[in-house]
């Protein structure tokens, strides 16, 4: 029986979420294989948010800046870590690895030509804020970070990567079944007995969650309450369901390099109602979610939401609407509550890369082949 620790920073920027999991023996029968044992989430301070806000996009000395922002990251994971060990009783010595993901900042893949000196394909490039030495020199314990780039230089896309993860864990050999993370971007996994690919949608609560804070200050539509009262701009939802993303064939991934405030901008008129604005914003979500269902999985029979999104009701209520037939549920019916879905992938993927097995899948990124996952940070 082994422990890791998963921490997750995702692109909702609202803070840390980290688990302690437990990785079971395959010799121990009839004992479930993955199990939490312990969820802590720390939010970050304003200040700091608005920098990583600031880091999406270019800016005057952003090199050293997000040097600093690295290491404030780094330490903000320390503190994670300490409170799962202080509330499991455990030990730093008790823990084989951490599995950071760091925070994204920029995500490039695949978007380049060939290098015209050698006709070789252009690797992309993804960019994950960290200081996983740092993290390693606080906590005393073997941190596992990069986990995106190894997948990129095999010519893959570098994400989604918690499809593998999604297979294990929710996976059913007597029917197909799709998880979706609905955090700043969404991203889903389709899950057949034979086969299992994922990609990312589009926008999860980045764009929803931008609107509210402009018109509101607050950091979310708690419960998609503000979207409920508003009504859909059918000319608005048109001209965003337009964006030649949505319709881009799998292998693919996205973040805020695109789905941005300036993106939405450049789709708003200005005699539109701001409550109706964030309607639509919701049904922007929902559709091009269930839009990929019904392309790439008519045959779902269930839909199982974790990220911040599992917790909108309204953005819940719409991802039903339009999946008729479909049972659609936050992944706490299953057993793992929405929070903790994508810390524990990557707990997950840091078992695997110290046990040198490969995390990713070709179906899903389109690279060369399965890779082994992130680079060992001792501690």
């Amino acid at each position: 029986m082994q422990f890791f620790i998963g921490l997750m920073s995702g692109t909702s920027l609202d803070g840390v979420d980290g688990v302690l999991l437990q990785n079971v023996s395959p010799s121990l029968l009839n004992t479930p294989k993955l199990k939490v044992l312990q969820h802590v989430f720390q939010a970050f301070d304003a200040e700091f948010r608005s920098e990583l806000f600031s880091l999406n996009t270019p800016g005057n000395n952003e090199l050293h800046r997000a040097a600093l922002a690295g290491n404030c990251l780094a330490r903000n994971y320390a503190q994670v870590v300490h409170a799962l060990l202080q509330a499991s009783g455990m030990q730093a010595k008790d823990i084989q690895a951490i599995g950071a993901h760091g925070q994204t900042v920029r995500h490039r893949p695949l978007e380049f030509d060939a290098d015209p000196r050698t006709g070789q394909p252009a690797v992309g490039y993804t960019l994950q804020l960290n200081n996983p030495a740092l993290l390693a020199e606080l906590t005393g314990i073997d941190v596992v970070a990069e986990f995106r780039t190894r997948d990129l230089a095999a010519g893959g896309q570098g994400a989604p990567l918690v499809p593998a993860f999604h297979a294990e864990v929710f996976g059913n050999p007597a029917h197909t079944v799709a998880v979706v993370n609905i955090g700043g971007i969404s991203n889903i996994s389709i899950l057949r007995s034979t086969s299992t690919t994922g990609f990312d949608c589009g926008p999860g609560n980045a764009l929803m969650d931008h609107w509210m804070q402009l018109h509101h200050g607050k950091d979310y539509d708690a419960n998609g309450e503000w979207a409920a009262q508003g009504n859909v701009i059918k000319p608005l939802l048109e001209s965003l369901l337009a964006e030649p993303f949505l319709h881009q064939a799998p292998p693919k991934s996205t973040g805020r390099d695109l789905f941005n405030p300036t993106w939405l901008q450049e789709h708003l008129q200005a005699d539109y109602q701001a409550v109706d604005v964030q309607a639509t914003l919701c049904e922007l979500t929902a559709m091009a979610i269930a839009q990929d269902l019904k392309l790439h999985a008519p045959d779902v029979k269930q839909l199982w939401v974790c990220g911040g999104g599992a917790l909108n009701a309204q953005l819940m209520s719409r991802l039903q609407a339009h999946a008729p037939g479909v049972q659609v549920a936050s992944t706490e019916a299953h057993g793992l509550p929405p929070l903790q879905v994508e810390a524990a992938a990557f707990a997950w993927l840091a078992a695997k890369a110290m046990k040198r097995e490969t995390g990713s899948l070709e179906s899903v990124t389109g690279a060369r082949g399965a890779r082994v996952l992130g680079a060992i940070y001792p501690r």
